[in-house]
């Protein structure tokens, strides 16, 4: 006999609590590592067994509904609470993991992290570095910081770390003063995978084509960054990343323009009243840090 309260199955509420995070099919497929049309068969199978439409499908993606936004964040909190029990059973329950670019790692939270040391003792905090979209709940993320634009999905919040302002830097040896349009003349560009120097040249510097066709590419900002700190040419980057390294000489814009970017820094995480007191301690250490760079 068939229990009248029956819960829908576990892999359909999977499902949907991923697909209502990212608002995308796609990337909630991605993320549990199932097909697209998987995910889509137990959203639709769940949608059958509750009886209304948990998604508007809009031309540009999806939606919620009044009702489905409301069940999300009921079952959005469900698994929050089987991940925090599971957490607590393991050792080390008071430890963080946040999961950051490698180019924020290098150079910008390791060499803010001798504060956190010194004001947190007792919080184990695990950095994790990749460019990949990770799982909160499937990965055992806390946190992390990624470029986009919000909204990131309906269970999570999202504070602005930093603009996207990029400037270009080099060292003082290799422009010992700056000039204006002609700066970048016969000196190396160093590229990364975003590739924004096209665009920087045409916004700033008023050209549509690299001097020379010289330059070195690398597949992460922060190795273009310690490039131009070897002297090897110049790099674009964000503002905040190398914004150290001019204050203490060892990097100089050789042209003052600043372009603006179409991606920011954001923090993700849970909610304030699903967190906890770790996580919590960091998310709070990471706006205070914010605050005082800029």
């Amino acid at each position: 006999m068939k229990h009248p309260s029956r819960l829908p199955s576990l892999n359909a509420l999977r499902a949907f609590e991923a697909v209502g995070r990212h608002l995308s099919v796609a990337a909630a497929a991605a993320e549990i590592g199932v097909t697209q049309s998987a995910v889509a068969q137990q959203i639709r199978g769940l949608e059958g067994r509750l009886g209304f439409d948990l998604f508007e499908r809009r031309h540009r993606g999806l939606a919620f509904t009044g009702t489905g936004r409301a069940y999300h964040l009921q079952v959005e909190r469900a698994f929050r609470i089987l991940h925090d029990a599971t957490a607590a059973l393991r050792p080390g329950a008071s430890g963080v993991t946040i999961s950051v670019t490698p180019s924020f790692a290098a150079k910008w939270l390791i060499p803010h992290l001798p504060d956190f040391t010194a004001t947190h003792p007792d919080v184990d905090l695990r950095i994790l570095a990749t460019d990949g979209v990770m799982s909160f709940h499937a990965d055992g993320i806390d946190l992390a910081v990624r470029q986009g634009n919000p909204p990131f999905g309906a269970s999570l919040a999202a504070e602005l770390l930093f603009a996207q302002e990029i400037v270009a830097v080099c060292t003082p040896a290799l422009l010992p003063a700056p000039t204006a349009a002609n700066a970048l003349d016969g000196m190396f560009l160093l590229h990364d995978t975003h590739d924004l120097w096209p665009v920087f040249l045409k916004q700033v510097v008023g050209r549509n084509a690299e001097p020379n066709g010289k330059g070195l590419r690398f597949n992460q900002t922060s190795l273009s960054i310690d490039a131009a700190l070897a002297g090897q040419g110049v790099a674009l980057a964000s503002r905040f990343l190398v914004a150290n390294d001019l204050k203490l000489g060892r990097l100089v814009r050789p042209v003052e323009g600043t372009m603006r970017g179409d991606r920011d820094f954001y923090l993700l995480g849970p909610r304030p009243a699903q967190r906890r007191a770790p996580v919590d301690a960091v998310w709070q250490w990471l706006l205070r840090q914010r605050n005082l760079d800029r």
